[in-house]
């Protein structure tokens, strides 16, 4: 996902200033990329009803309804998957609800939260934690979106953040440890 002044880039702008035909030239370029996001949130949820195009539908219907300035691809991809990320947990919050408790949505932890990759996770408790991590550091929080729900490079989150690529790289470290902790002690909802 370059940032750089590409055709999406320039489609967004012009839905940014109100061209009603730009978001529909948009959607056939920005689709798979967006199905892309959709299957990688919905990767390690083995116990999830929810399809990689529903979510995606649902995600860009949310976006197409919005007044978001669009800067570039690469902030339609952040805010894509940031939107996908409160689809799934309000879909899970559902589910949980109608279970009283059981079933839940689960994330399994890969090398990019944790050193267990074994362990699974409740999203609604890495949501609580995120949440948690935003109200301390809305940066660190932004991160975590950015490559573990969007699937940025490290590269692209620092274009997108506005920071170096070192510093993307410390941070998410420090956020990756400071999740775990915060879910292994069951942050509160």
């Amino acid at each position: 996902m370059a940032a750089a002044s590409s055709p999406v880039t320039e489609l967004l702008l012009r839905w940014s200033e109100g061209d009603a035909a730009a978001r529909e030239e948009l959607i056939p370029l920005v689709y798979n990329e967006l199905r892309r996001i959709a299957r990688r949130c919905l990767a390690s949820q083995p116990h999830n009803t929810l399809q990689s195009t529903a979510l995606v539908h649902e995600a860009y219907l949310r976006l197409a309804g919005s007044s978001v300035r669009w800067e570039d691809r690469v902030h339609f991809f952040a805010v894509a998957a940031q939107l996908m990320r409160r689809i799934l947990v309000d879909y899970s919050r559902r589910k949980h609800a109608r279970k009283r408790g059981g079933d839940s949505v689960t994330l399994l932890l890969d090398d990019n939260i944790a050193v267990a990759p074994e362990r699974e996770l409740d999203l609604i408790a890495l949501d609580d934690a995120l949440n948690l991590l935003a109200e301390m550091d809305e940066r660190q929080a932004r991160l975590v979106e950015l490559r573990f729900f969007a699937g940025l490079s490290i590269e692209e989150t620092a274009h997108a953040l506005e920071v170096s690529p070192a510093t993307v790289k410390r941070e998410w470290a420090t956020a990756k440890l400071w999740l775990l902790q915060q879910i292994r002690r069951g942050t509160p909802a």
